[in-house]
């Protein structure tokens, strides 16, 4: 670990985790891999047609990047806890497929053009092909559990149990997130609202990842849910983040410039903003949201409002505070590891990068 930055040690992985993930969802299906996904046909498959539809997607999408920090987290867990990374490796697919089918999920219910420096998947496919391999990816990884003989039946209940859960908590996350932006919102939208729809949308598959790595290493429930609260922190820190990094570095994001603010979200930054402002950008401000613009000049005018009032500080802030708070909680729980020193600077790194 001596030297290596945490950017170098996730960039290792990336290939190791991508490998795994064609053990359990190929490239290109043909008779034997349909059958160990779906089981004996009744009638006749169609490896062609399931590879056009199904993994050409996924795979499109998944080659286009991403962090893979999920994942990552995961196998940090189950080190620090005391597994094998090879223990651990198959289920890190778990959280990083599922995470990129809600992305794509996500394009389509934001309208969103791009992801990752491409046209989003809908655009390229088709938004009927995006949405059923959304779901596919939801469900395809589970093969890791359910055609997995090396796990016991009681840590693939446990893990069953995880996955339920949180995407359940995903699933409301996002509905929240949808009905606050639509500007369909019942009831006011406070700094606490908000941070819990970050834990259930962002937040829960980063318990969810932190979960499965601590079952696997055979963690008391106690440290599991410890661990899992520290994941949550990450998870939410890095929504904040991420907020950030939409009004202040777009293309490094291959992201549309101001996206958030075209879609009219109430972030952190946007609520902080309105809580300080004067008169005039209090109400200026959600009538610019409210437009759901693409208009550059309209698009600058909401994040000078936002700045004007040192909301990109304080959301700063308060990420770290976060996770330091809750690393605080977990880290007497774990015994001194170079994972637990990688476990520590990889949440720094999540709430400080510029990408």
């Amino acid at each position: 670990m001596k030297g290596e930055t945490i950017e170098a040690f996730l960039e290792g992985l990336k290939p190791l985790i991508d490998k795994r993930i064609e053990k359990w969802i190929p490239r290109k299906y043909d008779e034997a891999s349909m059958r160990f996904t779906l089981g004996k046909p009744g009638y006749e498959n169609s490896p062609v047609s399931a590879t056009k539809s199904v993994t050409e997607p996924i795979w499109e999408f998944l080659d286009r990047g991403g962090k893979r920090w999920r994942p990552v987290l995961l196998l940090l867990v189950a080190e620090a806890f005391g597994a094998k990374r090879e223990e651990a490796l198959d289920l890190a697919v778990i959280p990083e497929v599922i995470h990129n089918g809600t992305l794509v999920a996500d394009d389509i219910e934001d309208s969103s053009g791009m992801r990752r420096g491409k046209p989003a998947l809908h655009k390229i496919f088709g938004v009927d092909i995006a949405i059923n391999v959304s779901n596919a990816m939801y469900f395809l990884p589970l093969l890791a559990i359910l055609k997995n003989n090396k796990i016991p039946d009681r840590k693939a209940r446990k893990i069953y149990d995880a996955v339920t859960q949180e995407m359940i908590n995903v699933s409301f996350g996002q509905a929240l997130d949808i009905i606050w932006h639509k500007g369909g919102a019942p009831e006011d939208i406070t700094e606490k609202k908000y941070l819990q729809m970050c834990a259930y949308k962002t937040g829960a598959l980063a318990r969810l990842a932190a979960k499965i790595g601590a079952i696997i290493a055979d963690a008391k429930d106690d440290d599991i849910e410890k661990v899992a609260e520290f994941a949550e922190s990450i998870g939410v820190a890095f929504q904040i983040q991420d907020d950030i990094l939409n009004i202040a570095a777009d293309e490094k994001l291959g992201k549309e410039f101001g996206e958030d603010i075209r879609e009219g979200k109430r972030t952190l930054l946007v609520i902080h903003a309105l809580q300080d402002a004067d008169k005039t950008d209090k109400k200026r401000l959600p009538q610019i949201l409210d437009m759901h613009t693409s208009d550059p000049k309209l698009l600058q005018e909401a994040i000078n409002i936002i700045k004007r009032y040192n909301s990109i500080e304080y959301a700063k802030n308060y990420a770290r505070k976060i996770v330091e708070n809750s690393w605080k909680k977990v880290e007497k729980t774990l015994a001194e590891s170079e994972a637990r020193k990688r476990l520590k600077m990889f949440a720094s790194f999540l709430i400080e990068r510029e990408f």
